[in-house]
């Protein structure tokens, strides 16, 4: 019997590892040779169409959003949706991921991050954009919009919108909280020695009121905690620039130099040109997270006069993502020099911007050790708070309004928990697949409604010529005609 059981687990085991490794080459294959150029394809066409939104209207986009706590209705304000949609973009990616993009494509790699980040600023920008002119109002008084309801009320296709939707709640309410959760109890355990239950059980005590709050709490905690936890870590990583300013231009020059191949010795352990340009665009397109879909939920959450301007607010966050902050991790780590970094050298990315903050200004005490396990903590736990609000909108969407958020923040809290003790290598691959079919039923419905987030930018554009200061936006009978009317979808859902 005992061998018998052994036998049965050792062969359910070994099932689990091939299902893994079949569903990772999927997803791998799909990202690398599909997404990839979806992304980078259509971005450059958004940024034609919309005339260079993400330049020419650069300067505004601050403006705005320097602005946006001002705006009131009965929805979220355009701030809370932008730190919403911050605090899901700003995670343990813009750490480990800018370490791992350096050490397999060497420094170049950074140079292809901000290429596709000024591109994903266009692809940011139109998703933002209809998801606000898509958007419904709930019985909650707040604003429930993003690609499920574009797809159905701009393309008329329930099936894909469900489809869509059914991906980013297991995706982001039920996987990606586990992956992060564990992310901060290893941390601890590595740093500290904490056991990863006390995590589980520290994690799961603050989840409790924030996320059993709803939408509006989770809101209220990320505009205030992201832009701390942004500002702290940028604080830091200015002192280290400051510290080695005069060695800024060697950087810059590797930076260039690498992404070009003009030099010999900048290459990744990927090897080669190609392997620099595809981890830094790869890595950069992940990071913001321009077109997987996840960012027009938080958008069509905000009240604002006109649909461009929350269009415009969250293309900057792509901006603040990428631009800002992950240059300065791949600034720490460059500017460490030989003893921390080389490129071509073998690395643990995991542990490699620790590594060069405490070379930069440790001076023996320890103290970097621990403000990076604060760091990733507030990354990745913000990360799960922005989850929660587009698992949410989601459900919603999918008709489970009745008790459907409640159970959603009740399985999250579970998964926050369940992902601090155990990793699940099946189960996150899935969600990585699960993300990537999002990415691309995302991209293919912005693409098919593009038309209707020019028209929108024209007549914002227009406005502004005309000297309004603040357009707004008056919808007239076929300005967006939609498959799905206002009237027909208040009838459809009015007893949900």
């Amino acid at each position: 019997m005992g061998n018998s059981l052994m036998g049965d687990n050792a062969n359910n085991g070994s099932v689990v590892l091939v299902l893994t490794d079949l569903v990772t080459q999927i997803e791998g294959f799909i990202s690398s040779h599909i997404l990839i150029f979806v992304l980078v394809g259509l971005g450059i066409v958004f940024t034609v169409a919309t005339r260079g939104v993400q330049f020419r209207l650069f300067g505004h986009m601050w403006h705005l959003m320097l602005d946006s706590r001002k705006q009131k209705g009965t929805s979220l304000s355009s701030f809370q949706a932008f730190t919403v949609g911050l605090a899901s973009r700003v995670g343990t990616g813009n750490i480990a991921g800018v370490s791992l993009a350096l050490i397999v494509g060497g420094p170049g790699a950074l140079f292809w991050m901000w290429i596709v980040a000024l591109l994903g600023m266009a692809t940011s920008f139109m998703e933002s954009t209809l998801a606000q002119i898509f958007k419904v109002k709930g019985k909650d008084g707040l604003s429930h919009g993003g690609p499920a309801y574009y797809i159905e009320r701009g393309l008329g296709s329930r099936t894909w919108g469900v489809i869509f939707a059914a991906l980013l709640v297991f995706s982001y309410g039920l996987i990606f909280p586990m992956v992060q959760s564990n992310t901060i109890a290893q941390q601890f355990k590595s740093t500290a020695g904490i056991p990863v239950w006390v995590t589980a059980l520290v994690l799961v005590a603050i989840s409790i009121p924030i996320m059993l709050g709803g939408l509006r709490r989770v809101a209220k905690v990320t505009e205030h905690l992201v832009p701390i936890m942004a500002i702290i870590y940028l604080l830091v990583s200015l002192i280290t620039i400051l510290m080695n300013i005069t060695d800024l231009p060697r950087v810059f020059s590797d930076i260039f130099a690498g992404a070009f191949g003009l030099r010999a010795g900048l290459a990744g352990v990927g090897g080669g040109l190609w392997a620099t340009m595809f981890n830094g665009a790869k890595r950069g397109l992940f990071s913001n997270e321009a077109g997987q879909g996840s960012m027009p939920n938080g958008a069509a959450t905000a009240d604002v006069p006109h649909p461009v301007v929350q269009g415009l607010i969250q293309s900057l966050g792509t901006f603040v993502d990428t631009i800002i902050v992950c240059s300065m991790t791949g600034f720490m780590i460059l500017l460490a020099g030989p003893s921390v970094y080389t490129p071509g050298q073998e690395l643990e990315d995991g542990i490699l911007a620790q590594t060069a903050l405490t070379h930069h200004l440790d001076y023996g005490t320890g103290w970097t050790v621990w403000f990076m396990s604060i760091v990733i903590f507030l990354f990745a736990y913000s990360s799960t708070l922005g989850y929660s609000v587009f698992a949410e909108i989601n459900v919603n969407y999918l008709g489970w309004t009745k008790h459907g958020s409640t159970i959603l923040h009740v399985v999250m809290i579970a998964a926050t928990g369940l992902g601090s003790i155990a990793a699940l290598p099946l189960a996150w691959s899935l969600a990585d697949l699960s993300l990537a079919l999002m990415t691309i039923i995302n991209m293919v419905a912005v693409a098919l409604l593009m038309k209707y987030g020019v028209r929108c930018l024209r007549d914002y554009d227009r406005q502004r010529k005309a000297g309004i200061e603040t357009p707004v936006f008056v919808e007239t009978p076929g300005f967006f005609p939609k498959a799905v009317p206002d009237s027909a979808w208040v009838a459809r859902h009015e007893n949900e």
